[in-house]
């Protein structure tokens, strides 16, 4: 899509939802000082969707891209091309990048064990930062990135783009201000998909078109396996995090937002690798969360990443139940409430989208639920706006998919302190609050 036709298609659903995207002119030689210039660190997948997404937006540019992986930089060259007016220079090393003083911001978008290493280091180079959820690999990455955020006085905004969608803006006014479910006690999120096994890895040579040992970078060193690079390291403890963090982290963050919730006092896991055996996928494919916060409110999660089933008619999706009714949402920027005697008292549905495509998988809302997450860091920088996911609340809903994965690894109930979240009296859980890095590569601020 062209720049003027993704301004126009963005401007008219911003004015219909009571948002306005086109704060300022296409940037250009006219417009220079409107210009915020970005770095995309991670551009095969769900990075190459974000900078395709901000190269669009009006004021902005993508300066650089960061890769370590040849075919993905190409196809990142490729996603910019004809949206700007500038050829984006390519540095593999994020150090080096780093070093480079005419960018603005990092959108962090690699592997998960990069989000919060590669994020403090752009705070400490005076970068504003996106990243995408989860905000952090283990807990303690994420405490470091919201002090780092502090210390540098930088913008950080995690890639939970919920918080930037007007309907369920508005659904969570007539929750929480308007009080139409009355008192909300419980909540619940669920996420399914069919994904298939990942067999065995055998170990090969690094291709030449990767720098295996940069893709690594804060994790310990491993050899190289043909199952893991570009999407199956989600399965492998060393370097993700689980269906937990890789999708959970939308509906319990949802599921915070609507209900006041801060950090809980009781998370237990049940579940397991239970559709396929005998690949290397090592976290659970079968996963249901519960956690317990003061006020007598709890919230669950529901993960089948092998079993395809919908529940309350979609794949994905939250439900909050409170004494005069309940609210649904499908996943997408759409809800309905109903009362006690299960009546549709409301309904609203998610605007048109032209762009929209269930095939999308790095994007099935479409580029107008991305650009407005991404238009609203731009204009936070421009001091034009507040963030709605700064990196506090979303290392607050990170910790819950982080916690629930600490259960399950450990078999134990925890018990957390409602101040911070941390773990309370058990020390081997606590092991699994931080993780062991690669000599050199140490997160710190």
């Amino acid at each position: 899509m062209k720049r003027r036709d993704f301004i126009k298609t963005t401007s008219m659903a911003g004015v219909g939802a009571g948002l306005t995207i086109l704060n300022f002119p296409v940037f250009g030689k006219q417009a220079p000082s409107n210009k915020i210039v970005l770095g995309v660190m991670g551009v095969n997948s769900r990075g190459n969707w974000l900078a395709q997404v901000a190269a669009k937006l009006p004021g902005a540019a993508i300066g650089y891209i960061c890769d370590v992986e040849d075919g993905a930089i190409e196809k990142g060259l490729k996603a910019v091309a004809g949206a700007q007016d500038r050829k984006p220079a390519v540095i593999k090393d994020i150090r080096k990048l780093l070093e480079q003083k005419d960018f603005d911001a990092l959108i962090v978008a690699a592997p998960d064990h990069w989000h919060a290493p590669a994020a403090i280091m752009g705070t400490a180079a005076g970068k504003h930062v996106y990243v995408e959820k989860p905000c952090s690999h283990n807990p303690h990455e994420g405490e470091l990135l919201v002090a780092a955020a502090k210390k540098y006085n930088r913008l950080v905004q995690m890639g939970n783009q919920r918080r930037s969608w007007p309907n369920l803006q508005q659904a969570v006014k007539e929750v929480k201000e308007q009080g139409i479910l009355g008192k909300v006690h419980y909540g619940r999120g669920w996420y399914v998909n069919d994904r298939q096994p990942i067999g065995v890895g055998k170990k090969i040579p690094v291709p030449s078109t990767l720098n295996w040992d940069l893709w690594q970078g804060p994790a310990p060193r491993k050899d190289y396996l043909d199952n893991i690079v570009h999407y199956n390291w989600h399965w492998r403890w060393h370097w993700g995090t689980s269906e937990t963090c890789n999708n959970a982290t939308h509906e319990l963050d949802c599921l915070r937002w609507f209900m006041d919730l801060e950090y809980p006092t009781k998370v237990t896991s049940a579940g397991g690798r239970y559709s396929f055996s005998g690949d290397d996928w090592e976290t659970p494919d079968t996963q249901t969360l519960n956690f317990e916060f003061e006020g007598n409110k709890a919230v669950a999660w529901e993960g089948r990443s092998c079993d395809p089933f919908t529940l309350e008619g979609s794949g994905r999706g939250f439900a909050i139940f409170g004494e005069q009714g309940a609210l649904y949402n499908s996943g997408g920027d759409s809800y309905k409430i109903v009362d006690n005697k299960n009546k549709v008292v409301k309904e609203v549905k998610q605007a048109a989208n032209p762009n929209q495509s269930v095939t999308n998988t790095v994007s099935p809302a479409g580029e107008f639920y991305d650009a407005v997450h991404i238009n609203n860091f731009l204009e936070s920088i421009r001091g034009k706006a507040t963030l709605n996911s700064e990196i506090n609340t979303g290392y607050k809903s990170t910790l819950l998919c982080l916690l629930g994965n600490i259960a399950q690894r450990t078999g134990r109930v925890l018990h957390t302190d409602p101040s911070n979240g941390r773990i309370l009296n058990d020390a081997e859980a606590m092991k699994l609050w931080s993780r062991e890095y690669e000599k050199g590569w140490t997160p710190k601020i």
